[in-house]
């Protein structure tokens, strides 16, 4: 199970505001992406919480949580703190181990 957050797109497009039909971190430039580990992640509600938590924090473009694995994804236009993003996690009721 994955969830997955995206920012908005142009109204009635299935395209980002970059022109692009997929979604995902590969499809930002000049993006950064970091790969996290949290623990506590069971379920998509659990991939929900923490994708929804993160989103939030200014500057974070998409994210990509995996329950199974424990890992999440973030693209973001620059890098993001581990605090902020510790943070967020802990907002979420989960725990950040750190970057995968």
């Amino acid at each position: 199970m994955t969830a997955e957050t995206d920012t908005p797109r142009t109204a009635g497009s299935c395209c980002s505001s970059t022109g692009s039909c997929h979604d995902g971190a590969a499809d930002i430039q000049g993006g950064v992406t970091a790969v996290y580990e949290v623990k506590g992640m069971t379920c998509g509600h659990c991939e929900g919480a923490v994708s929804e938590e993160i989103s939030g924090l200014e500057g974070v473009t998409s994210v990509k949580a995996e329950a199974a694995s424990g890992r999440v994804t973030v693209a973001s236009a620059t890098p993001l703190t581990d605090d902020a993003v510790r943070a967020a996690v802990d907002e979420a009721g989960y725990e950040l181990v750190g970057r995968a």
